[in-house]
C-alpha cells in the first residue's frame, strides 16, 4: 500500500477509535508527522552498525522529535482525552498509551522509506504504556506493522531501564514477555547504570535479545575502568545469547572502547562522520 493510502487508513482508524474530528497524520516531503494535542511528532533515525563491518547499516533505532503545534480547532473534550498530564490516573495512562501508539505509528510509516530486507527497527515503548495495559501487549501495534507490510520479528521493542521503575520490574517483565510471544524481539536500554545486581537480575529474568549502553555514560561514570565494566556486562549479556549495543560512540576514545569491548553493534556520530569523510 502506498504511503498516502497508509496515512489515510490510520487517520480513519484514529477517528473511529477516539471519536476525534481531526486527522492526526500528515505527509510533507515524504515524511509523516503526527499531531497529539498541541504537540507535533516526527522521527529521527539512528543507524546501528555491526562492529565487524561498520560501513553497512544493520538496523535503525528511532528517537522521537517533538515540537509545538497550535490546535485551536480541538474541542475541549478532545483536549481532555489527549491531555498528557491529567490528575486522573486512568486518563493519564490512557493518554500515555495513545501518545505512544501514535508516535510508534509515525515511526513505522517513516521507516518504510528506509527499510531493507532483514534490517531491524528498534522502537522504544514507554514504561507507563506497559504498566497501563494489563494484557495483550503488542496486539494493537502488531496490526500497524502488518498493515505496513512488515513483520514483528524485525521489530525490536526497547525498554529504558531507570531506578524509578524498579518496584514495577515484575509487571514490566510480564509485559515484555507478552511482546515476545507475538514475535517481537526485546532490548533493554541502560542510560545510567544501576547496580550490577539489579541489571543482572533483569537480564537473567528477561533474557533480552539486545542490551544497549551509552559509551558516553560508561566513560563518564567509570573513567579508566570503563573497559573492565563493559567486559563484565558483556559476559552477563552473552550468558543468555544476547547481543550488546554501544550507543553514543561520538569520539575516537569511545570508538576504541567499542572495538575492545566485545559488543556486536555500535551507534554514534563517530561512524557517521568517518564514513562521510
Amino acid at each position: 500500500m502506498a504511503l498516502v493510502d497508509l496515512v489515510g487508513y490510520f487517520n480513519d482508524r484514529f477517528e473511529r477509535e477516539h471519536q476525534a474530528h481531526y486527522r492526526p497524520l500528515s505527509i510533507e516531503n515524504n515524511q509523516v508527522t503526527g499531531i497529539f494535542g498541541q504537540v507535533s511528532i516526527s522521527s529521527i533515525f539512528l543507524p546501528l552498525r555491526q562492529i565487524s563491518n561498520v560501513t553497512n547499516i544493520s538496523a535503525y533505532s528511532v528517537k522521537i522529535k517533538v515540537s509545538a503545534h497550535e490546535s485551536p480547532y480541538l474541542h475541549s473534550y478532545e483536549m481532555d482525552n489527549l491531555a498528557l498530564n491529567s490528575a486522573d490516573t486512568y486518563i493519564h495512562f490512557e493518554s500515555i498509551i495513545n501518545f505512544d501508539r501514535l508516535a510508534r505509528t509515525v515511526h513505522m510509516l517513516n521507516y518504510l522509506a528506509l527499510a531493507e530486507s532483514n534490517q531491524l527497527l528498534f522502537l522504544e515503548v514507554d514504561q507507563r504504556h506497559i504498566l497501563g495495559i494489563k494484557n495483550d501487549h503488542g496486539a494493537y501495534f502488531e496490526k500497524v506493522i502488518e498493515q505496513c507490510g512488515l513483520t514483528t520479528k524485525n521489530t525490536v521493542i526497547v525498554l529504558a531501564i531507570t531506578t524509578n521503575y524498579v518496584p514495577y520490574n515484575e509487571a514490566l517483565i510480564r509485559g515484555l514477555s507478552n511482546y515476545r510471544r507475538r514475535g517481537y524481539q526485546i532490548a533493554l536500554r541502560f542510560d545510567h547504570l544501576i547496580s550490577d545486581k539489579h541489571a543482572a537480575e533483569l537480564i537473567f529474568k528477561l533474557t533480552p535479545d539486545f542490551v544497549s549502553l551509552s559509551a558516553r555514560q560508561i566513560e563518564t561514570e567509570n573513567g579508566t575502568n570503563a573497559l573492565t565494566k563493559l567486559h563484565s556486562l558483556k559476559r552477563m549479556i552473552s550468558t543468555n545469547s544476547g547481543k550488546g549495543i554501544l550507543r553514543q560512540v561520538d569520539r575516537k576514545n569511545s570508538e576504541i572502547l567499542a572495538r575492545e569491548s566485545g559488543f556486536e553493534f555500535v551507534e554514534g556520530r563517530y561512524y557517521e562522520n568517518a564514513i562521510s569523510d
